[in-house]
């Protein structure tokens, strides 16, 4: 089966249901009526957060004007000294442009470093490394009332001399942001189209200011993504967004819930940003498709029928193990989806053909894919914990594993600083418990991932065993002009997330790892899941 630059091998059982899904995804126009922005496609007239949600599918065009002015911007900081850009933002603000900032390297603009985490030993090294009088600030927030957006700008507004000209935000218009950056002189603020949420707003200012500030081409992504725009408004073979999304939507009807990503250097960190943006948009009223990013690969007969595996595969320069790993999938009766892609200046494309198949997958699953019930839940515990404290109890990991076989999955939650260590040692754990249980895993560090897969696992099929790792470490940065510091904050968040998973009867432990040895504590866990401990 395939479409225009898209093929997908299903097994014979499979093809029948989503050819099924195709033909009536054409008797009730769904292509049409996204292009109409008819919000009845996802549920009632009157439904929150959907015909409001929509601007995402017109922004190429939009923007395609602003990109000579941001390039003017760039040259203009650029000129003025500045060798680094510092982004501070949550989810949809900061993951799109990771993604930009890692795909592309050194692309000849300013160095870019994106900031979205609490944890105060990455926060320190972070400003430690950089200098203040060269450093452009990006604070980054839709709402303007993120509460680790707005921590992370005092602190660095702080740390910057309270100079106004070294920063710049990107908000939506007539936001707490919008009103604090006027009120602190800041050199630019970008307003976004409110219109488009976080997690589908890649191609607006909040993903295409910092990749222009570290000298990506945001012009020829926008081009890109125009290429993607047509193809997903033919009602066609050719349309790969609809075909892609029923694809999903269907294949999870069917128990294929689990989504692994196989994606070709060096377009390797794209499972951050389209973490958000499937589960966050599907995990909802007990139904969804998981994303699996940065899974370590094992033989294809390890795997549970619950899996699909989508691979981005670089035309130029194939990885040879990962072509080898989608054949031998295929031919062991795993559904399979390869996305051909061109580097990194094919980002714009495959950002707005993801966009556009997870809005059908919305319509196939039967729920609104712009919005996120569920989030707020843990943003309101974590406040209690903040002004109460929260009595969260460590667990067992073997009662966290009694049982444990696919459909089910493990999340990993590490609430630690970021590190090179941290993340081999969590994929030899997550590659233990494949082999030991033949289930899925996932990984994210929090507080990030709370703005991401959170939704999923609070909203989604409970299928979910949720693995949380903290640390002792008593290593701290203030917050100015809060009662709280940044390690009271990340603290709150963990405590708050165990307790909304526990209160949604997910089976929920914590094992709290020694301060200096995070690698070390997370390798002797990977052992004990080997050693069937």
């Amino acid at each position: 089966m395939s479409t225009a630059a898209i093929e997908g091998d299903l097994p014979e059982t499979l093809q029948d249901a989503v050819a099924d899904r195709l033909r009536r995804a054409a008797e009730e126009d769904v292509v049409g009526r996204i292009w109409r922005r008819d919000a009845t496609l996802w549920g009632p007239v009157g439904t929150a957060e959907l015909a409001d949600r929509l601007g995402w599918l017109t922004v190429t065009g939009t923007l395609r004007e602003a990109a000579d002015d941001l390039g003017s911007f760039v040259e203009e900081v650029r000129g003025e000294g500045f060798t680094d850009a510092l982004l501070l933002g949550m989810g949809g603000s900061s993951l799109a442009p990771e993604v930009f900032r890692r795909s592309y390297g050194d692309a000849g603009g300013l160095r870019l470093h994106v900031l979205d985490t609490t944890e105060p030993e990455t926060i320190s090294a972070l400003a430690e490394g950089l200098d203040p009088e060269r450093t452009l600030v990006v604070v980054s927030t839709k709402s303007g009332g993120t509460i680790e957006t707005l921590s992370l700008f005092k602190h660095f507004w702080a740390w910057s001399g309270e100079d106004g000209r070294r920063f710049v935000a990107i908000t939506d218009p007539g936001s707490g942001l919008a009103d604090l950056a006027e009120r602190h002189g800041f050199r630019r603020t970008f307003v976004n189209d409110p219109d488009i949420g976080g997690r589908y707003s890649a191609l607006s200012y909040f993903g295409l200011v910092p990749a222009a500030l570290a000298g990506v081409d945001v012009a020829g992504q926008l081009r890109a993504a125009g290429v993607a725009e047509q193809a997903c408004r033919k009602d066609s073979d050719e349309n790969a967004g609809m075909w892609l999304g029923c694809v999903l939507g269907e294949l999870a009807l069917h128990g294929r819930d689990k989504v692994g990503f196989v994606v070709d250097a060096p377009l390797g960190s794209f499972g951050l940003w389209v973490e958000q943006l499937v589960a966050e948009s599907t995990g909802k009223q007990g139904r969804g498709t998981l994303p699996i990013a940065d899974e370590p690969l094992a033989d294809v007969g390890t795997y549970g029928d619950d899996r699909v595996f989508v691979h981005l595969r670089d035309t130029d320069a194939p990885e040879g193990d990962h072509d080898a790993f989608i054949a031998a999938a295929a031919g062991a009766g795993h559904p399979t989806v390869t996305l051909p892609v061109q580097g990194p200046g094919d980002l714009g494309r495959i950002f707005f053909l993801s966009e556009f198949a997870t809005a059908v997958a919305g319509w196939v699953l039967h729920i609104n894919p712009f919005d996120q019930p569920n989030v707020q839940e843990a943003k309101d515990n974590t406040a209690r914990a903040l002004e109460q404290g929260v009595d969260a109890e460590d667990g067992d990991l073997a009662e966290l594993l009694e049982g444990l076989v696919a459909p089910d999955y493990v999340a990993i939650m590490g609430y630690l600083p970021y590190g090179e260590g941290v993340d081999a040692a969590v994929l030899e754990l997550r590659a233990a418990l494949l082999e030991r249980f033949g289930v899925a895993t996932t990984f994210g560090y929090g507080p990030r991932f709370l703005h991401s897969t959170g939704q999923y696992h609070k909203g989604g099929p409970e299928q979910g065993r949720f693995l949380q790792l903290v640390h002792d470490s008593a290593a701290d940065t203030a917050i100015p002009g809060e009662a709280f510091s940044f390690r009271t904050l990340i603290s709150a968040q963990a405590d708050g997330d165990l307790e909304t998973l526990r209160a949604h009867g997910r089976p929920a432990v914590r094992v709290r790892l020694a301060a200096g040895a995070l690698a070390e504590g997370i390798g002797a866990l990977a052992e004990r899941v080997r050693a069937g401990a």
